[in-house]
């Protein structure tokens, strides 16, 4: 886990890695387009740079815009039947070059 914070130690941003998954990438939206979400998938490829993979929600097309700019693809969708809000959800990939 990686966590970015303010001057004042205020929490902006979070990265969790579980393997080679994104668990957790969350930026306060105060902070959104400052870079601190590219710095942390920077620095989740550079700790896995076999690959990585990640879950969003179909309705969070503002994620997956951020995730498709930082090269990853997406590679399954479902109905949200299996996950626990049972929102439809896209599985995203990275692969380096």
């Amino acid at each position: 886990m990686w966590l970015t914070e303010d001057g004042r130690q205020l929490p902006l941003a979070v990265l969790v890695l579980d393997g080679h998954w994104i668990d957790q990438l969350y930026v306060d939206p105060a902070w959104t387009g400052r870079g601190l979400g590219a710095q942390l998938i920077e620095l989740a490829k550079s700790r896995r740079p076999e690959g990585l993979q990640l879950w969003t929600f179909a309705a969070n097309t503002g994620a997956q815009r951020f995730y498709r700019r930082h090269g990853f693809v997406p590679v399954e969708a479902t109905d949200g039947s299996h996950n626990e809000e049972k929102a439809p959800d896209i599985r995203f990939a990275w692969q380096p070059s």
